[in-house]
């Protein structure tokens, strides 16, 4: 028999399975943003949208002028059609990170600026292997790479009469699953499981009448992986701000896909020390499973705050996930973790 979790573990898995339901490559949130203001609107919780496109939520309760702000972004990678090529196929462009070598063979969605919407499929150029003798040793990037679209186009015009055009964005599926065994993965798990923790966390303080002593705000961000999410919408009276995103797994790192990582440094250097040292204390404290870690090649919305001059003390925590950027694996563990440790800290402030 398996482990039994909590209910608020329970509504975030099912919370993250609704927020990758929605395409939301960066810049392209208005319906991702749409279902967190109704969700917020159920819960009693205070929501609104920001002007950068965002959804801004007050826990409305405690100080206002020692206030802690959680960032989760709900924006994921993609891309955007480049080039209608004259054989009907098309060039793309990536959004944030997205990988070629791992974006082939995905079944992918272009979305038009007039709201239509066609399947499609990225695949190698000259795709298959009984015709194609250079197919393994073929590098993949974006010149060697294209979406083929699921509609009767043998050339540009015919792709044209479609409504697509240069700057649509392509959506790419998630194949979200979720096993027996609690394993959840998807693409896009970086950062909607984050985001899902943080709506959990407001669905818990409005159930049970939290009083918290410091005012928490919580802002789900659309340009994170564009890397200026969080450069905005600071809320007057935050003192503190933390990131909560994915946390690492891979080779050289202590986190695995069951414990909540909490980052000590990443590439724009270390985070707040006091901060850290309390989390780890109270993760010992509270017997939640755990990892300190140093990302060399990560950044996060919270960075972008700084950036933006917020004389702010900073943090990043998040579940751990492994192949980031790639097809995306967490646990419920690391979701029942990390909500652990921002209640304990929470209830300590």
């Amino acid at each position: 028999m398996g482990k039994t979790y909590n209910a608020y573990t329970e509504f975030i898995v099912d919370e993250t399975k609704a927020l990758l339901s929605y395409d939301s490559p960066s810049g392209y949130g208005q319906e991702v943003t749409e279902y967190l203001l109704s969700e917020f609107a159920k819960m009693g919780v205070k929501a609104w949208r920001t002007v950068k496109g965002g959804v801004m939520a007050d826990l409305e309760t405690g100080d206002e002028n020692d206030a802690i702000l959680l960032e989760a972004h709900c924006d994921t990678l993609g891309a955007m059609v480049h080039e209608i090529k004259s054989d009907g196929r098309l060039k793309l462009t990536n959004i944030g990170g997205m990988q070629p070598n791992n974006a082939e063979a995905e079944n992918v969605r272009i979305i038009t600026r007039g709201g239509k919407s066609y399947e499609g499929t990225c695949q190698l150029i000259n795709p298959s292997v009984h015709v194609n003798g250079e197919y393994g040793s073929t590098q993949r990037n974006w010149d060697t790479v294209e979406a083929v679209i699921d509609e009767d186009v043998k050339n540009a015009d015919d792709v044209k009469s479609l409504g697509i055009r240069p700057g649509d964005y392509v959506c790419f599926d998630p194949r979200t699953r979720v096993t027996a065994s609690g394993y959840i993965k998807s693409r896009f798990l970086d950062d909607k499981l984050s985001a899902a923790v943080l709506m959990g966390y407001a669905k818990y303080v409005k159930d049970n009448n939290i009083k918290l002593k410091r005012r928490v705000y919580m802002h789900f961000t659309i340009y994170e992986e564009v890397g200026h999410g969080g450069a905005a919408s600071c809320p007057a009276g935050v003192t503190e701000a933390w990131s909560v995103d994915m946390g690492c797994v891979g080779k050289g790192l202590t986190c695995t896909e069951h414990e909540v990582s909490i980052a000590a440094k990443d590439r724009g250097g270390p985070y707040n020390y006091e901060i850290v040292s309390k989390l780890i204390e109270l993760s010992e404290e509270n017997n939640i499973g755990y990892a300190v870690d140093i990302y060399p090649f990560y950044g996060s919305d919270v960075e972008a705050t700084l950036s933006a001059g917020n004389d702010i003390r900073h943090a990043l925590i998040g579940p751990g996930v492994y192949a980031s950027h790639g097809y995306e694996r967490s646990h419920k563990d690391a979701v029942e973790n990390t909500f652990n440790l921002i209640k304990a800290y929470m209830a300590t402030q």
